[in-house]
């Protein structure tokens, strides 16, 4: 018999079919689900708004349509934490920021249109950095958001609060965005698997559906709930001219991945890798050896500027949106927003068109490289994680005695917001010594998603299992 613990930590995929079965209510999940999160959000405060009793009515409407036989959608009654910057028409959205406490929005953004209309229950609404402009989870209005395997840790950012609900077991699904790896740095610090699909594939709201670093995902505990989410956030929408036809369904199984040839890069030629992310990292590849593939090591001949150019990028178009807000907000803002917003003032358009000329460099060895591979695979997250009250304005960092740059040195996801056409997955590869996961990203060519899910697919099935059962998911203390 499922204790509710159990029933927190049931996969997406499994509740449904429970559900349908008639062997699992909507309303035990829910419940199980909220008082796991009033028990231990004191400590790992990974929800802003919480809308508790309303996902029990609408938990109770989805039951009576699974008892009377009714048509349900594909997350009928599942409790889904979805990010604190996405807008539900009549409820608050703060973004994580002072400036925007108070804001209702008066429409619902077309992610969470879809997955409400695929009977998903928002529950609870996840933490964010402000404005989402950080590799760690943490803001002025809502404190620090810390990771359930090592609360010391940060979960990650900027879709921080998503993860740390997974791993906690106070959501069943949820949703992030990622403009320079805030779906899989997370993901990679909570043992999850998080998918940043390629350009255009999952609409979003204007302006960022126009910038091409944007993506917006979903993060899960396993490959198939992941493909559960991603296969209703997919499709193109009529007000988004960047959104992809046709929608694309992926598959939920996949033939094995034998004489695959896949291509490992340990640091994409200039990151510094703290020693436990390689060790994981190279034992996980001995699993992809395991299924018949073969792992060759690459060079892409990138240097830093791959990774000065995506900060570059990201500091004209991204910081220039935080700045319209700096001269009467300035007071409000966080110091690395702040300091965000502040060098947008000084980047020029010549700055903005050399990062454009540095993805078609980089594009120069990775496109053909792939024409070779089925996939590429790095380390997500090339430290476990920083500490939770980390602030890259304010503090430095190193890896392996080397300087790095604190905003987002210490990750290895940038690169493929430049090259934001390639799908990239991320999946667990182990844990550090202070318990923090470690991950793997798996990277595609141009909008082949379903190689991704592939790998990844075969690679979960074979490596060792992660929130199955007590060992295998975070202790600490409650209360």
């Amino acid at each position: 018999m499922s204790t509710d613990l159990d029933l927190c930590y049931l996969p997406a995929t499994e509740a449904i079919s429970r559900f349908k079965a008639k062997t699992l209510s909507p309303v035990e999940l829910m419940d199980a689900v909220i008082e796991r999160a009033e028990a231990v959000e004191p400590q790992i405060n990974a929800l802003t708004f919480r809308h508790f009793d309303e996902a029990r009515d609408r938990a109770k409407k989805a039951e009576q349509k699974y008892v009377l036989g009714k048509r349900t959608g594909v997350l009928e009654g599942l409790p889904v934490g979805v990010k604190d910057e996405s807008f539900i028409k009549g409820k608050p959205t703060s973004s994580g920021s002072l400036i925007m406490k108070d804001f209702v929005a008066d429409k619902t953004s077309v992610g969470n249109e879809r997955l409400m209309r695929a009977g998903g229950i928002v529950h609870a609404r996840t933490a964010t950095p402000e404005f989402s402009s950080a590799a760690y989870t943490n803001s002025r209005l809502w404190g620090v958001t810390r990771n359930p395997w090592n609360p010391l840790f940060t979960p990650g950012g900027s879709s921080g609060g998503t993860a740390a609900s997974l791993a906690a077991g106070t959501s069943a699904l949820g949703t992030g965005s990622d403009i320079g790896g805030s779906i899989r740095i997370p993901a990679g610090t909570c043992g999850l698997v998080g998918y940043k699909p390629p350009y255009g594939r999952n609409s979003d709201d204007p302006p960022f559906n126009l910038d091409f670093y944007c993506h917006t995902g979903p993060l899960a505990r396993s490959v198939q709930d992941a493909i559960l989410l991603q296969n209703v956030l997919a499709g193109p929408h009529p007000k988004d001219i960047a959104s992809l036809r046709p929608k694309l369904r992926l598959p939920t199984s996949y033939k094995d991945i034998k004489g695959w040839r896949i291509a490992f890069s340990m640091d994409l030629g200039f990151f510094e890798v703290d020693p436990e992310v390689q060790r994981n990292t190279l034992e996980a590849l001995e699993i992809f050896k395991s299924l018949g593939a073969t792992v060759e090591e690459v060079d892409l001949g990138w240097t830093s500027s791959a990774l000065d150019a995506g900060l570059q990028y990201l500091t004209h178009l991204f910081g220039s949106y935080m700045a319209t807000l700096l001269d009467e907000h300035g007071e409000k803002m966080t110091t690395y927003v702040r300091q965000w917003a502040e060098e947008s003032r000084k980047s020029t358009a010549a700055q903005f068109l050399h990062t454009l000329e540095v993805v078609n460099e980089m594009y120069a060895t990775l496109g053909p490289l792939l024409e070779k591979y089925q996939v590429l695979v790095c380390p997500t997250n090339a430290l476990p994680a920083v500490p939770a009250d980390f602030d890259h304005s304010r503090d430095s960092l190193s890896i392996n005695g080397q300087a790095v740059n604190p905003a987002l040195g210490w990750v290895m996801t940038t690169p493929f917001n430049s090259l934001s056409r390639c799908p990239v997955l991320t999946v667990p590869t182990g844990q550090a010594s202070n318990r923090v996961p470690t991950s793997l990203q798996i990277v595609g060519r141009t909008y082949c998603d379903k190689d991704v899910f592939q790998a990844g697919l075969a690679y979960e099935t074979a490596a060792p299992k992660w929130f199955a059962d007590e060992d295998s998911r975070p202790r600490f203390s409650i209360g």
